[in-house]
């Protein structure tokens, strides 16, 4: 095959675009795929976000729960593969309240989520308890489902770091992160073994005819190229739409704008081997009396004394004796237009530190003064359904 044509062209090189030149060339033998990408792999969104993994999907439907079932299994068979080289852990998601009305529900979620084949409901009431605490590290001959614990002294035992009005906590288990950009280099390396070429560029526009791929032309580094093809993959990320209208698509997705905060965790507030932690109720700020008069009185910064959304959340971050702590806090996912540079809220990590400090008061020893906070982040682009999305 020459090198103006391709079997198939993938554009956008981060972990989707990665992956799906993975599978394809390692997986299924297909000979001549094109990776196209104007900015280094992984790096655009893919190495922004969490880079954390999770079975545990609301209805309605098992649909989601069966994705990321399969999709976890991929994840294991490339983590025993590569020698778990990019650090696969299943350290859960747990999801904490101080509301009495929260601890049915988290009950009832459970077992709704049995149904849709997350895995077996566990409850633990108190007294003699079954109750496994996740691993630090690895993955292997770890419970899958979700424990419910319903006694506040057994929640505390296992999680004393969590503020003492806790009532429940829910520990989803098939859930855990890893390093994105270690998986993404992985599944590029054994992809270009196996004979895909990445190309550093633009694709500036898809040649049809008869409703069908017929050439993908590219601004490239090296100058203008047109390479011939059957087959065109659509991996761009927050950039999916625009490309998609390349083809005269339409596609029914947004963006939002993800941020993550990352400090050192000097204090030692959120122990090493922590799961993602969330705090499932409302939060109102902490604030001096004098603070909260003062943001009162400001029509620009009087929302910060009023109530935020449930949902902040944590964990540490890097392995070793790395302190660092990330902390996400999506109380802002208005529908926006992709642009880069990403611009963030001046206060978000503020914010994130003393939203976070509800669910671990051991964190308002960092509110007198702030450590020095990095803010990152990137998009999610979603269908309004927030469903998986496929097609011609």
């Amino acid at each position: 095959m020459s090198s103006n044509t391709a079997e198939v062209v993938i554009c956008g090189a981060g972990i989707a675009g990665i992956a799906a030149a993975y599978h394809l060339a390692v997986r299924r033998g297909v000979r001549g795929t094109v990776l196209i990408d104007e900015r280094p792999p992984p790096s655009l969104t893919s190495d922004k976000s969490t880079e954390c993994y999770r079975n545990w999907w609301p209805g309605p439907g098992d649909d989601m729960v069966a994705l990321m079932n399969r999709s976890i299994d991929l994840l294991e068979e490339l983590a025993r593969e590569s020698g778990n080289a990019f650090r696969m852990n299943r350290r859960g998601y747990l999801f904490a309240t101080a509301d009495p009305a929260q601890v049915p529900v988290f009950v009832e979620r459970a077992r709704e989520a049995e149904s849709r084949g997350v895995g077996p409901a566990r409850v633990h009431p108190g007294g003699s308890s079954d109750y496994r605490p996740a691993p630090a590290d690895g993955f292997e001959g770890q419970p899958t489902g979700v424990d419910v614990i319903t006694d506040p002294a057994l929640a505390r035992r296992h999680f004393p770091y969590l503020t003492p009005d806790t009532l429940a906590v829910l520990h989803a288990r098939r859930c855990g992160w890893f390093s994105g950009h270690e998986l993404g280099m992985y599944l590029l390396e054994r992809a270009r073994e196996a004979g895909v070429r990445l190309l550093e560029g633009r694709v500036e526009r898809i040649d049809t005819t008869g409703g069908r791929v017929r050439a993908v032309r590219v601004k490239a580094r090296g100058g203008d190229t047109t390479i011939g093809t059957p087959r065109f993959v659509d991996r761009a990320g927050p950039l999916f739409a625009p490309v998609a209208r390349l083809l005269g698509v339409e596609v029914p997705v947004f963006c939002e704008r993800h941020a993550k905060v990352a400090f050192n965790d000097t204090l030692g507030v959120i122990p090493r081997s922590a799961p993602m932690t969330i705090w499932t109720d409302p939060v109102t700020l902490p604030w001096s009396d004098e603070e909260r008069r003062e943001l009162a009185a400001s029509a620009e910064h009087k929302r910060l004394v009023e109530e935020f959304p449930a949902g902040v959340h944590g964990r540490p971050e890097g392995g070793g004796d790395s302190p660092v702590v990330l902390l996400i806090w999506r109380y802002d996912v208005e529908p926006v237009q992709p642009a880069f540079p990403i611009a963030f809220e001046a206060s978000y990590g503020e914010i994130c530190l003393r939203g976070m400090s509800r669910m671990v008061p051991a964190m308002t020893g960092y509110l007198s003064r702030l450590p020095r906070v990095v803010v990152d982040g990137g998009y999610y682009t979603k269908t309004r359904e927030n469903r998986f999305l496929a097609g011609p």
